[in-house]
């Protein structure tokens, strides 16, 4: 039985799944004591819709020029789409709905993923997708999207008085929601136990939230890279999908190798190549590539050559 069956079991048996309330009374999991947060007005928080600066991620390399749009899309089309299926197949299991985007090791364009194909999927008519900013130590996405200053993720990890759906953050762009990293109790204590609370059954219950709450909705955590981060590895046991992003050129493969096999294998549904010099027409853009991951601990995507750095 994997974690999310479980925790479906813990929230069906309290009644919250059933009555599908919006209310922020905390469930009852044992082992962690509440930690003291600022307290959040969440009736102006809820209200609030975040702009999305499309000229600033442009700006900041996160998107491409708009003459190269089209190619580009096309790109993490051929991404999006297995992930999608395989998260809305009948047969799904309601932890396919929950996907996280990691590395091997930082400077790979996990974050760079992670925005784009969440941009893409919000274009989807069935599915929407939320941004979960799981990356607690960099923040990367939350200061892209200017809001690192929010309560997020570790608000709710620290607090369980919090519910997790209170700190979804709405768009302007229609099918998009971004949960921050959050602000937490202080940086110093949560450094320190950060890979617990990841590894903990309150983050099982706030991912099984975010899944359950919307029947369309698609979770993508932003992972830190798994060989530096315990957080990560410990992220990994919760998602029905894993997606590893791997640099052309700068990873070293013995890095990529250990990073697959730190991961289910049963969870690693894909490959990201990034930075490859591709020829044009080939299906890829920008040096990105999907290559399906079968179990073998080999890219399927096209040769690598000399990569220009992007």
């Amino acid at each position: 039985m994997s974690v999310i069956e479980n925790a479906l079991q813990k929230l069906r048996r309290s009644g919250d799944a059933s009555s599908g309330r919006d209310g922020t009374a905390p469930l009852p999991i044992g082992g962690h004591a509440s930690r003291s947060v600022p307290p959040v007005d969440l009736a102006t928080f809820n209200a609030r819709r975040i702009a999305v600066d499309h000229a600033r991620l442009r700006g900041q390399g996160y998107l491409p020029e708009s003459a190269r749009e089209r190619l580009f899309a096309d790109c993490y089309r051929q991404i999006k789409r297995p992930l999608i299926q395989r998260a809305t197949a009948p047969e799904a299991d309601a932890d396919q709905r929950l996907i996280m985007i990691s590395s091997a090791l930082p400077g790979e364009g996990k974050t760079f993923t992670s925005i784009n194909l969440a941009l893409s999927i919000a274009r989807e008519h069935d599915v929407c997708v939320l941004l979960v900013d799981a990356d607690l130590a960099k923040s990367q996405v939350s200061r892209t999207f200017g809001v690192h200053c929010e309560p997020g993720l570790l608000d709710a990890l620290c607090n369980e008085a919090v519910d997790a759906e209170s700190l979804v953050l709405r768009t302007d762009v229609p099918g998009l929601e971004i949960m921050s990293s959050g602000t937490g109790t202080s940086t110093a204590t949560s450094a320190e136990r950060t890979a617990e609370l990841m590894a903990s059954s309150r983050m099982v219950q706030i991912a099984t939230r975010l899944g359950l709450r919307n029947p369309r909705r698609l979770v993508l955590f932003d992972s830190p890279p798994v060989l530096v981060s315990s957080e990560a590895r410990a992220l990994a046991q919760v998602p029905g999908q894993v997606l590893l992003v791997t640099r052309s050129g700068q990873t070293p493969q013995r890095a990529l190798l250990d990073a697959i096999a730190a991961i289910d294998k049963t969870k690693l549904h894909g490959l990201v190549l990034n930075d490859a010099h591709l020829p044009s027409g080939s299906g890829y853009y920008y040096g990105y590539g999907y290559a399906r991951y079968d179990g073998e601990t080999q890219m399927n995507g096209p040769p690598e050559e000399s990569a220009p750095r992007t």
